[in-house]
């Protein structure tokens, strides 16, 4: 039986982006099963960019920047969009339960963890307050970005405090307009977030930071801290087999479409849930989709929902693609964070309004 009583905390050290996500993923699955306790992860990352699970990576980012400045690329095991990492961040995580937290609104949970971490951050000597739905801020400028995402009954729950962020840094590796990376569009984006060291007008050491944070976790939760350095058996065992399938091209390019693809339909979506991408292969001559691929920053669990989905619109006819939709969903469950099947529905008519011989479909017509 897990004790509801004390929150373990862990710090694994600076790593490399494969085994940080890998460590993610055991810790989840462990806890999950019951043979991890209720935990609080500190880590900290080489320089790298993670992609969320359901996101292309060469869409996302400059894989030829990252490359020759020898920044890793990973995926991670939650959706969410991408991200730089490197040293001067902390990342710290939450493993718990919905029975530990006391509800499974991940709005109310957002809230709650938030506000403790803001305190924990505050008592650096800092005004750190959240702000809805999922950020940190002193002063109107972000310090801490957060996330979280169920796995069952257990719960990761991720933020990122920057200590000495390098904004530039962080635009050169993500894919966005050139106008964006001008010296006007990089100051601006420095004035929206916010760093410790230049809060504090010192670098504060890391292990006063993870002091604070854990203290005002303990204190929200009403729970003893345990501090340990290792992980137990189970735990190792789970992080090996996911270092082994996650450490590969396999995994991190995983949703890339094939380059020898060409006049592809692609589409756009802002849902609640996050921004939705797709892509058509089309036979024309039959009117039928021929492939699929639905890439975005959202949340969908399990984690192969979407790909199952992209196999069962195979050479679907278009004027049936609306009940293909509907069908697989209600064969298939699956935990959507603010997402519905009509928000599949609607990225997919988007990519096939940009084409003729499916306009009709699209906006309701006979084509």
């Amino acid at each position: 039986m897990r004790d509801r009583n004390t929150l373990r905390v862990i710090d694994t050290g600076l790593r490399r982006a494969a085994e940080n996500l890998a460590l993610n993923r055991a810790l989840l699955e462990s806890h999950q099963e019951g043979t991890s306790p209720h935990t609080l992860r500190f880590l900290r990352f080489q320089p790298c960019a993670l992609v969320g699970f359901h996101q292309s990576v060469g869409q996302e980012l400059r894989t030829d920047y990252c490359a020759e400045n020898g920044i890793d690329i990973q995926r991670r095991i939650t959706g969410g969009g991408a991200i730089f990492f490197d040293e001067t961040q902390i990342g710290w995580e939450l493993y718990l339960d919905k029975g530990f937290l006391g509800t499974a609104e991940m709005p109310a949970i957002a809230e709650r963890i938030c506000e403790a971490a803001a305190r924990g951050i505050s008592a650096l000597g800092v005004d750190a307050r959240f702000r809805p739905r999922n950020d940190i801020e002193v002063d109107g400028r972000k310090i801490s970005g957060t996330g979280g995402a169920f796995d069952g009954d257990s719960i990761l729950y991720q933020g990122t405090l920057l200590i000495d962020f390098d904004v530039e840094r962080m635009l050169r590796v993500l894919r966005i307009p050139a106008e964006k990376l001008s010296d006007k569009a990089i100051s601006s984006a420095r004035d929206r977030v916010a760093n410790l060291k230049d809060l504090l007008g010192q670098l504060p050491p890391f292990e006063e930071v993870e002091q604070s944070l854990a203290a005002s976790f303990a204190e929200a939760f009403g729970v003893g801290l345990e501090w340990s350095d290792a992980l137990n058996e189970a735990e190792e065992r789970r992080f090996a087999e996911a270092l082994a399938e996650m450490d590969t091209p396999e995994w991190v390019f995983q949703h890339d479409r094939p380059s020898s693809e060409t006049g592809l339909l692609e589409g756009l979506h802002k849902s609640p849930g996050g921004l939705m991408r797709a892509a058509l292969a089309m036979d024309h001559a039959r009117d039928r989709i021929k492939q699929v691929w639905i890439t975005g920053d959202f949340f969908v669990k399990p984690g192969r929902t979407v790909v199952d989905l992209e196999a069962s619109l195979r050479d679907t006819p278009v004027g049936e693609l609306e009940a293909n939709i509907r069908r697989f969903f209600d064969r298939h469950a699956a935990e959507m964070l603010m997402l519905t099947p009509d928000d599949f529905l609607t990225v997919l008519r988007n990519a096939l309004a940009k084409t003729t011989v499916s306009r009709g479909v699209a906006d309701g017509r006979p084509s």
